[in-house]
């Protein structure tokens, strides 16, 4: 009797010990395998929630967030921690974490959209489970240090939404037009292409490949976790702000030796915004700086595609299988 009870009060805390990491927890699908979220469609439910640094102006984000989604005939619900301040996150990591599994795990809600970056998602992604979003797929909608769950949904093997967050709301509204059409289109499926102008410095071509990447800073910082993305025959997209050019140098040449580029089909480089100023002088443009890392592999790369830390931040499909086709005088991207 007492063995018994012994044996039934380890199997409780066996099923009951804290989450397993993620690589115990799934296997990556092929690339070929990845899981598309529904397209929304009119009545349902977007959570906004919060999952780095501090919410600024969060009375005018969540009023404008809440006129935007229903103005698309959508629900909106909101994190409970999404107010909430924590030194320099938006409530602390247990607080951010609650918000997020909430969101995974709930059966109406269809998209996930990330209210600012910042920093603190590396901080609570090892404490999420992803069971209730296998079950439940949703769009998680964001960029720059939403990075870090697109790599995880990518290693899931599900595809997620590079796009503007709440936060951009409070910028020029003609300015983010762009952005607004683009994030739309996505989540209702309506996404197809893009054709832009050639930047000067592309290396023309044709590729095709499921897009990754997100913010360059966040690519190099998940290098040797399970959170790193793999990128053979695949497009990779990155972006940055506020950096020196040394300091992106060094993440580039730390993505090199990773390994990153060996086996890619193509490099997107979006906004490389508000860069700081080297003393001494780097010497090189940003665009010339890519391209020595770049100069043993004979694949297409565009420059100054729109998207990243800028007004206009158009939306992109990571884990969607794509072609890019790079001529001098446009750059074209079909979904």
């Amino acid at each position: 009797m007492i063995l018994n009870t012994l044996m039934w009060c380890l199997l409780m805390v066996i099923n009951t010990s804290p989450n397993k990491t993620l690589m115990e927890r799934s296997t990556p699908l092929n690339s070929s395998e990845m899981i598309r979220p529904s397209n929304l469609k009119l009545g349902d439910t977007v959570a906004v929630i919060a999952t780095a640094s501090i919410l600024k102006q969060d009375a005018e984000v969540i009023q404008k967030t809440k006129t935007l989604l229903t103005s698309w005939g959508l629900n909106v619900v909101f994190g409970n921690h999404l107010e909430t301040k924590s030194h320099h996150f938006a409530g602390t990591d247990a607080q951010r974490t609650s918000d997020l599994q909430w969101a995974l795990d709930h059966p109406n809600i269809k998209a996930i959209w990330c209210a600012r970056g910042g920093y603190g998602t590396l901080r609570i992604i090892d404490n999420l489970d992803f069971e209730g979003f296998k079950t439940h797929p949703k769009w998680v909608v964001g960029y720059s240090d939403v990075t870090v769950l697109h790599n995880t949904l990518n290693n899931l093997g599900y595809e997620s939404l590079h796009a503007m967050m709440c936060i951009n709301l409070t910028e020029d509204s003609e300015a983010i037009k762009p952005s607004i059409e683009t994030l739309k289109n996505a989540l209702f499926g309506q996404l197809k292409s893009y054709e832009i102008d050639s930047h000067s410095e592309n290396k023309t071509g044709k590729a095709s490949g499921q897009l990754v990447g997100g913010n360059l800073s966040l690519l190099t910082a998940a290098l040797g976790s399970n959170t790193s993305i793999d990128t053979l025959g695949k497009i990779i997209f990155i972006e940055e702000i506020g950096e020196y050019k040394y300091h992106i140098d060094r993440q580039f040449q730390s993505l090199k030796r990773a390994g990153y580029f060996d086996h890619c089909s193509a490099v997107i480089i979006g906004n490389m915004s508000k860069l700081e100023t080297n003393t001494p002088a780097w010497g090189q443009s940003i665009e010339a700086l890519i391209l020595e890392v770049l100069n043993d592999r004979n694949i297409p790369v565009v420059f100054g595609f729109p998207a990243g830390h800028e007004l206009e931040n158009r939306a992109l499909y990571f884990g969607r299988s794509i072609q890019i086709e790079v001529t001098k005088s446009k750059t074209r991207v079909l979904f």
